[in-house]
């Protein structure tokens, strides 16, 4: 037999011929129809249980959606953060960005338990991750979009990738887009994925700045409507009040549309984060524009941005391994 043919020969082995042009399209090994046999209802069972999640507590959507983008920035899609601390480990739940903010663990252990029941061992917690970003948009009322699977679990965390990798609500534009293009994302990406914030809430620490001293001299940002700013200081005050939750998108707060982007026009954007993609870059303002203007094109960029996040450096093959508990390694 010749080389030539026992290669094609050995291709053919493969449940899936297709997967070495999906591949191509996908990233990686990643394909959609990789649980198709080995458990075919494990999208329904995860969609299933964030349905059930989201109609008890709609702040739930966005909560699961934050848990795929900060798990993705740390050493890529590989469920690191979803980690509690052991003896080798220190969570990434400890991290800055995470501490007292990062939500949904539960849900994912419902998730996870409900996948171990219908078919043991099979479905990784990065995938679950994915998986629930996707649904938690689409219960919101946003875009749905083919997740490419075949993830597998990290067996380690990074506190201090927690801490430098993801993007903080006062980073400057630049270290945003620097700590953006470093995950291999670019500006459409940074200005797409930050529309994720037409749901969820956000702490009063995580602005306080702008509503007191945002460039050191005890002025306010002077890229915050004056009204808005004052609603904002009536429950934000200098001190005290740490977690008090605001609305990321005060307009429509539970839905997910292109009213971020309305709001970030009027300079209400909440975040520093939020308003830089006006004031300090012409391409992410012209992106800011166009999706405020055509909610339909920030849906669909939102749909390729995230297949495009959940591709960041996934652990497929033997590297890793399939957590039977998301919050610890296997044994």
């Amino acid at each position: 037999m010749s080389r030539f043919t026992s290669f094609f020969l050995i291709l053919s082995l493969f449940a899936f011929a297709p997967l070495c042009f999906a591949s191509k399209k996908y990233g990686g090994y990643l394909f959609p129809q990789f649980y198709d046999h080995s458990c075919p209802r494990a999208q329904e069972i995860v969609k299933s249980v964030v349905a059930k999640a989201v109609a008890k507590e709609a702040r739930m959507a966005a909560s699961l959606l934050r848990l795929e983008f900060h798990d993705c920035f740390v050493q890529g899609c590989d469920a690191s953060l979803l980690l509690d601390s052991s003896g080798t480990i220190t969570s990434e739940k400890r991290s800055n960005p995470n501490r007292n903010s990062a939500r949904g663990f539960e849900v994912v252990d419902d998730i996870k338990s409900a996948l171990e029941k219908e078919c043991p061992h099979t479905v990784s917690c990065a995938d679950i991750l994915s998986l629930a970003a996707r649904d938690s948009t689409v219960l919101s009322g946003g875009p749905s979009w083919e997740v490419p699977l075949g993830r597998r679990d990290s067996r380690g965390a990074s506190l201090s990738g927690s801490n430098n990798d993801i993007p903080a609500p006062n980073n400057t534009f630049q270290t945003i887009l620097t700590k953006f293009k470093r995950q291999g994302l670019d500006v459409v990406d940074l200005v797409t994925l930050s529309g994720s914030h037409t749901i969820g809430d956000a702490r009063c620490t995580s602005f306080r700045q702008r509503l007191y001293n945002q460039t050191g001299n005890g002025q306010p940002d002077y890229s915050l409507d004056r009204s808005y700013a004052a609603q904002l200081r009536a429950r934000c005050p200098r001190s005290g009040g740490d977690s008090n939750l605001f609305f990321l998108d005060f307009v429509s707060p539970t839905k997910f549309d292109n009213s971020y982007f309305k709001n970030i026009l009027a300079y209400k954007g909440l975040l520093s984060s939020d308003q830089v993609l006006l004031t300090k870059n012409e391409a992410s303002m012209e992106l800011v524009k166009k999706y405020a203007e055509n909610s339909q094109v920030f849906f669909e960029q939102f749909a390729k941005s995230m297949v495009k996040m959940g591709n960041i450096s996934p652990l497929t093959g033997s590297r890793g391994e399939i957590r039977k508990n998301c919050r610890k390694v296997n044994s």
